[in-house]
């Protein structure tokens, strides 16, 4: 069993490692919004782009990706979205709450003063994740329909910084 061994910030040499874990979460179905596989450089583009305010990788005792958690900023000011996922197999113990210290300590030094988290409403991992983390209910998107059509709602939890 691998152990979490340090968390850091993320960099272009991590996008591989980072495709590959989130598109075994895509390839698992339920919990993300995200539905088609995904390449390193829109990982890069997405979490290291323009947008991004932070993103860390969680590294395990083996020096692989554990999981990842990226912040990305809003039209809202003084509000970052967040985005985390955590690897399926191997599961490391800590990494979340590992990667939100981290996150935590970059957007107050950004100046941000709440970070908002949208996840599927049937994504039960996910929201126990972000309630764990002291995220709190703020709203619902309704119906947010996947590639098939099928609605789901999305549940907006916010964190307050300040």
């Amino acid at each position: 069993m691998t152990t979490l061994a340090k968390i850091r910030p993320a960099t272009p040499g991590d996008t591989s490692g980072m495709a590959e874990l989130l598109n075994e979460i895509i390839a698992i179905g339920g919990t993300t919004a995200i539905e088609t596989p995904v390449s390193p450089a829109m990982m890069e583009d997405w979490y290291l782009g323009d947008g991004a305010i932070c993103c860390h990788v969680a590294l395990d005792s083996n020096g692989a990706i554990a999981g990842f958690q990226a912040i990305e900023a809003t039209d809202a000011p003084g509000i970052g979205a967040s985005s985390t996922f955590a690897r399926q197999t191997d599961k490391v113990a800590g990494v979340g709450t590992a990667l939100f210290e981290a996150t935590k300590a970059v957007t107050r030094a950004h100046g941000l003063t709440a970070i908002d988290a949208k996840i599927r409403a049937d994504n039960a991992p996910g929201l126990a994740y972000y309630k764990k983390m002291g995220f709190q209910d703020h709203h619902v998107v309704p119906g947010v329909p996947l590639a098939n059509g099928t609605p789901v709602d999305r549940v907006v939890k916010r964190y307050q910084l300040a």
